[in-house]
């Protein structure tokens, strides 16, 4: 079944030197595992479309490795986007993209994956597939000389648009479904079966989407109106769930890299899930539910972690770990145990409250950094739509816990273009920068200084904003302008925004069809890659791409969706009922909040149902 291959490890040595950081091709890094392919049933090589550094900061890529390669069976090797000056060396003396771990040309792999972490990296994979010299079009590769091709991660939640190059999707976490797709893969290619039946059986698999299953159909007026489901395909693709963190593989003997990235630290994943309910949120709604690890298992991954790695820094990951229940005995555990040693522990992700206050300062006796505060919206009345569960006390409790325990510079996030925002909501932003400035003005202390970092909201599949039409370009370049003007006479504070453009194309994408295949393969055509690099951003070559396609993608983004409307996303389950989904959409229009689910009443997302009933929403006797 394996195919003769080549390791092109001395061609890619010798155009090293002439590259910018070349050590980031190396591979070979301590930790890393390089398996001999004569002893393997099927190897796999997962693509991270963008840079080494920013690939080897994901979990995500390192806890597939661990699973996968925990089978002496099966390898998993890495291959990453190469930067520029690097691709075109390759190209010019026709290298194939290769993987890290044996210099193997990623086409020789029997699977290649890809990890869809972003919208603006899809003409990343569609370079890197080519540079493999596989062929994009999955219509292309219809036998098995090709690897099989899939995808996972959160954007495929909507996969539609890239339907056209991929086989097939992973929905949901990928521990145990990408070690039943090589188990059937094995299975497959040793019974002499064709890449068709083998896909047949694949979509039994539960979280296999294969797209060749369903057909979207459109109306006279374009719009989509209906999915077409095969007989042998469900009619919705439930995603995978661990449902047990403590037995779940996790690699503690992490890769250290040889390069600097973005993250370089050890790290545990404290929980998945996220319980507080903002709207805007796709991570806080296909993560769920809520699931923790025990400190027991944490403690000891913790030391082993930062035993296999001889990192001083502890990343404790989650999406909110400081909702972890168990966050201040553990935090002192880890302490206790490790600060002697100089390791500092690093929390990524703060509530805005007193406590989260004090949760940093408590870790950060070793090594002191910013303060970083998310309130998302600048009155308490878009806090409330949002849902973010914050109000102004929280807030400025929060800066006054953390001016006492001497921090002096802070880092704030919101967004603009949310719905039902207003330009006095704009200028909330202004104002509550204003009044934080002011907490710190007491005589004596340190000058105070604010970075206000503004995004342009995009909806996303599976939260209750979905329905939501993106404002227009013209719109959030007023909106932009209002606040720059807003900002301009404080002092001690410095506003940045984000791109509106890269946010208008991410809005295209995250709810688009399946026709959006075909822009995104004319803009690739046209030289569209590395789109959230803004040296590499090309704005005017996408909308050539769209306009050879015969694209509206104002339409896309800008489209607010009804009740009755086919979503392109509606036959993939995230878990959480699309009624609570909308229900929250209503109250969103009321400024009515849900509370937190783990500490108030259950509010009826499904979520739980789902995980104890496999026909949940059969058993409640309604369509959706």
């Amino acid at each position: 079944m394996l195919k003769q291959v080549k390791s092109w490890e001395a061609e890619v040595e010798r155009i090293l030197p002439l590259v910018d950081k070349p050590a980031q091709y190396l591979g070979g890094e301590y930790n890393s595992t390089e398996k001999d392919w004569t002893t393997l049933s099927a190897t796999m090589v997962l693509l991270f479309p963008d840079l080494y550094e920013i690939g080897m900061s994901h979990l995500g890529m390192r806890v597939l490795y661990e699973a996968v390669n925990r089978r002496p069976e099966y390898a998993f090797e890495r291959s990453f986007a190469p930067a520029a000056d690097m691709e075109k060396l390759m190209r010019k003396w026709q290298i194939p993209l290769f993987s890290w771990e044996n210099y193997h040309s990623v086409r020789d792999f029997d699977v290649v994956g890809v990890t869809l972490q972003y919208e603006m990296s899809f003409t990343n994979i569609l370079n890197m597939l080519e540079l493999a010299g596989i062929p994009l079009l999955a219509a292309e590769r219809p036998d098995w000389e090709y690897p099989l091709v899939l995808a996972g991660g959160p954007c495929a939640y909507n996969p539609e648009p890239l339907c056209d190059f991929f086989d097939l999707f992973v929905i949901g976490e990928g521990e145990e479904v990408e070690l039943e797709l090589l188990d059937l893969y094995t299975e497959c290619r040793a019974q002499g079966v064709s890449k068709a039946e083998f896909l047949r059986r694949a979509c039994q698999i539960p979280g296999i989407y294969v797209p060749v299953f369903y057909q979207p159909q459109y109306d006279e007026t374009g719009r989509l109106s209906a999915v077409t489901v095969a007989d042998q395909a469900p009619r919705r693709v439930k995603k995978r769930i661990i449902k047990d963190m403590n037995a779940a593989p996790f690699p503690v003997n992490q890769i250290v890299p040889f390069a600097e990235i973005v993250h370089d630290r050890a790290v545990i994943e404290v929980m998945r899930g996220c319980n507080r309910g903002c709207r805007f949120c796709q991570a806080g709604i296909i993560y769920r539910p809520v699931r923790e690890k025990l400190p027991e298992k944490l403690v000891a991954q913790a030391a082993a972690a930062l035993a296999s790695t001889g990192y001083d820094e502890l990343g404790m990951v989650s999406l909110s770990t400081a909702d972890y229940s168990c966050v201040v005995p553990l935090i002192d555990r880890l302490l206790a145990k490790h600060a002697a040693d100089g390791v500092s522990v690093s929390l990524p992700s703060l509530r805005v409250d007193a406590m989260s206050v004090g949760l940093a300062e408590r870790i950060q006796t070793v090594r002191k950094s910013g303060m970083t505060l998310a309130p998302e919206a600048g009155t308490q009345r878009l806090r409330d739509i949002i849902n973010k569960g914050v109000n102004e006390e929280d807030i400025f409790s929060a800066v006054q816990a953390a001016l006492a325990a001497g921090w002096n510079s802070f880092k704030l996030y919101f967004m603009a273009g949310l719905p039902y925002e207003t330009d006095e909501d704009l200028l909330g932003i202004a104002a509550l920068t204003r009044q934080i400035l002011a907490l710190g003005a007491a005589p004596g202390r340190r000058k105070l200084t604010i970075n206000v970092s503004v995004s342009f909201f995009v909806p996303k599949c599976d939260t209750p904003f979905q329905w939501f039409g993106q404002n227009s370009r013209s719109e959030l370049a007023r909106k932009r302008e209002l606040l720059y003007a807003a900002f301009k006479p404080i002092r001690g504070a410095r506003l940045s925004c984000h791109d509106i453009e890269l946010s208008f194309l991410e809005g295209v994408f995250s709810r688009g069809d399946r026709r959006l295949g075909a822009a995104l393969l004319e803009a690739h055509k046209l030289g569209c890659k590395f789109d959230s690099w803004h040296e590499h951003f090309n704005y005017e070559a996408w909308l050539e791409a769209f306009r050879r396609c015969g694209i509206d993608p104002e339409d896309y983004a800008g489209r607010e969706f009804s009740a009755d409307d086919v979503l392109p996303w509606d036959h993939i389950d995230c878990g959480v009922d699309k009624r609570w989904l909308w229900r929250e959409w209503q109250k969103a229009a009321e400024a009515e909040k849900t509370l937190d689910c783990r500490q108030g009443p259950c509010s009826g997302c499904g979520i739980c149902q789902s995980l104890d009933c496999d026909n949940y929403y059969a058993a409640k006797g309604e369509e959706i």
